[in-house]
């Protein structure tokens, strides 16, 4: 209870005891809204691909903050995993984009 207390998690732990609620860094609630969905798949795999881009970035951040060596080891996967998953949507993307320009026959 006194690291959860020196952490400033005392709020946090009244609310949820040690159970996970997803919060952002400022604890601000996770909410559905944040998902983007427009219905046009080209706009979508945007949006998914900046989602990825996004997620990278704060890996970034979190290694640079950190000086645990286990810890940023997992980060990289993580960071690793997002550069992958940016790419898939890039490569599915480009499928998309080539069948709506390319010429319809009815």
């Amino acid at each position: 209870m006194e690291e959860i207390k020196r952490a400033g998690l005392g709020g946090y732990y009244a609310d949820h005891d040690k159970s996970v609620f997803y919060v952002n860094g400022d604890g601000v609630p996770w909410t559905a809204a944040y998902i983007q969905a427009k219905g046009d798949p080209v706009a979508d795999l945007h949006e998914d691909m900046a989602a990825e881009q996004k997620a990278r970035a704060t890996y970034e951040w979190l290694i640079n903050l950190s000086d645990d060596p286990d810890l940023n080891d997992t980060l990289k996967f993580l960071r690793e995993r997002e550069i992958v998953h940016f790419q898939r949507f890039g490569e599915t993307l480009q499928i998309v984009q080539e069948y709506v320009d390319k010429k319809k026959f009815y």
